[in-house]
């Protein structure tokens, strides 16, 4: 039973930090990819990061790439995402997402993902 929960979200200053976590069970990560997307009230949900199991390989939205890092912990079932230079339009519900296989390409789409953990609110005041 394949499932992720999110958290770590909050409120924060803009130019400062945040690290969510994004726990999974009921799957190998080397098998999977997993991402970080967010919505943002009255927008589509976008993609803000993934990172492919089996290579590591890691990519990021255009918006967050140099603020932004994904990382795993295989130990702990987790991946993160540190979030650094926030900035207001960061604001959004942050949700972590899995698919299997790890698509080959266009990986930040989020019709491509099967399975979702709850949303963490991440709000970032000016």
């Amino acid at each position: 039973d394949v499932q992720l929960q999110a958290s770590g979200g909050g409120l924060v200053q803009a130019g400062g930090s945040l690290r969510l976590s994004c726990e999974y069970s009921g799957f190998p990560l080397d098998l999977y990819t997993i991402a970080w997307f967010r919505q943002a009230p009255g927008k589509e949900r976008e993609g803000v990061s993934c990172i492919v199991g089996n290579d590591g390989s890691i990519e990021y939205a255009d918006s967050v790439k140099g603020r932004f890092t994904i990382s795993s912990d295989n130990a702990k079932n987790t991946v993160y995402l540190q979030m650094d230079s926030l900035k207001p339009e960061d604001t959004a519900v942050y949700y972590c997402a899995a698919v299997s296989p790890s698509p080959f390409r266009d990986r930040l789409n989020v019709k491509l993902y099967d399975f979702w953990g709850q949303g963490t609110q991440v709000t970032v005041s000016s």
